[in-house]
């Protein structure tokens, strides 16, 4: 099953998910569809706020990309209720774009080294460290299990001069070309 992805406005994107244990119903069906709607919707990563589901999941698939950034090779996988513990080195800004954000991409400072504890999809603990796109990657997919968007990483004047056509897309005047859910107050 295809998702429709959740667009900016929405509160459920503004909420710090709830963690969840192994018996969350459907679990398995869960991600296999995140990964479904991810791949139709051309993203590498997706968290479940961005299908409406404020938990602590998100999926990641990056391999579409492994022949353009060798750190992406074999990069495909799932976090359940993951906290990251570390966050390292020097800054750096990168051109990250969003699916619940369509048709704005933006250079987002970012820590190029973390580690992160989560679960996998069979409930096996791991704790990890990543770098370069690997951790870009995480932290903007942890980013909306915490209630955050990479446009609360964008100074003040960026956001400002994308005020407009942020209330475009939540008034969903937006030209994804994906099935997205719009919030209707």
């Amino acid at each position: 099953m295809i998702y429709p992805i959740v667009a900016y406005g929405d509160p459920v994107l503004r909420k710090v998910a709830a963690p969840i244990s192994v018996d969350y119903p459907k679990l398995n069906e869960i991600i296999q569809n995140m990964f479904d709607t991810m791949k139709r919707s051309s993203g590498i990563g997706l968290a479940a706020p961005q299908i409406g589901l404020s938990i602590r999941l998100f999926v990641v698939d990056a391999t579409p990309f492994e022949n353009d950034e060798r750190d992406l090779d074999g990069f495909k996988q799932v976090f359940i209720n993951a906290q990251i513990l570390e966050e390292e080195g020097k800054k750096w800004k990168c051109s990250e774009g969003c699916l619940s954000i369509p048709g704005i991409r933006e250079d987002v400072d970012r820590n190029p080294n973390i580690t992160v504890r989560f679960m996998d999809e069979n409930f096996v603990e791991h704790t990890e460290s990543y770098t370069g796109m690997r951790a870009r990657i995480i932290q903007h997919e942890y980013d909306h299990i915490e209630g955050i968007l990479m446009t609360d990483r964008l100074t003040p004047i960026k956001k400002q001069l994308l005020k407009g056509r942020l209330n475009d897309i939540m008034k969903g005047r937006t030209d994804a070309d994906y099935k997205m859910r719009f919030y209707k107050k």
